[in-house]
């Protein structure tokens, strides 16, 4: 079984992944902004539906039971430069099968209407983040030869109006996508581009933009983790550089 770090894991496709990993009996750690909502996470992902699934073979000595690890970590990612003492703390494994960078933040707005503070919100919660937690988790991922997933955006692939703040960060993202890619030849470096998703955050859009949020309108959270999942569970033989996910 591997270890995966999770950003935004308290969020709709972040806890989706985290479900699905925590049922194939991967070692979790969870990162977010509240504790007490990743303490929620962990109890419920310890138990229940989500708890690992045991493969009865009639006849064999079935091994003992093993519980997989579920470590919870607080991460501001408005503020990146704190990201490293927060790691410190935590005590982070020297092994990673992987990273999935889930979090993320939007508000809309006109050009003339964002001001500084929102841009460099979007920034660091979006990008600088991002690339401030990959790099201090390279060495953990090249001793595993991990996998990176970035949670982007069609908004990454395509700027409409009043999205320009959200959608600068996710086009930087990309670019942060493909150059540790080419970088870092011994890793696995995927983007995933979820159109519309049923989240809180598709909520807060739709109340900015002045519409109503109906679930049945999007694409679930669970639909985004199972591809997300599938590209992590990719034969070493390939890689699969980029995926778009969009509702029907």
């Amino acid at each position: 079984m591997g270890t995966y770090v999770i950003t935004g894991a308290t969020g709709g496709i972040g806890t989706a992944v985290a479900e699905l990993l925590r049922e194939r009996g991967h070692d979790l750690v969870l990162t977010g902004r509240s504790p007490e909502r990743l303490g929620k996470l962990e109890a419920a992902l310890r138990g229940g539906a989500h708890a690992p699934t045991q493969v009865i073979n009639p006849g064999a000595v079935p091994p003992p039971p093993r519980t997989a690890a579920i470590t919870t970590v607080p991460l501001d990612l408005r503020e990146p430069r704190r990201i490293e003492a927060s790691l410190a703390m935590a005590g982070m494994p020297a092994r990673l099968d992987g990273v999935v960078h889930a979090a993320g933040m939007v508000h809309l707005g006109r050009v003339a209407d964002t001001e500084a503070d929102e841009w460099i919100e979007h920034m660091s919660v979006n990008l600088v983040s991002a690339a401030e937690l990959t790099r201090l988790l390279l060495p953990a991922l090249r001793a595993a030869e991990g996998h990176v997933v970035f949670v982007n955006s069609t908004a990454g692939l395509r700027a409409n109006p009043q999205w320009s703040a959200y959608a600068a960060s996710k086009f930087g993202l990309r670019a942060l996508a493909d150059s540790l890619r080419a970088e870092e030849p011994s890793l696995r470096v995927t983007t995933v581009y979820p159109g519309r998703t049923a989240t809180e955050m598709q909520r807060k859009v739709r109340a900015q933009e002045g519409g109503t949020y109906a679930e049945d309108d999007f694409a679930a959270p669970a639909t985004v983790a199972r591809v997300l999942v599938a590209a992590l569970e990719t034969p070493r033989d390939a890689v699969v550089a980029d995926v778009t996910v969009r509702p029907t």
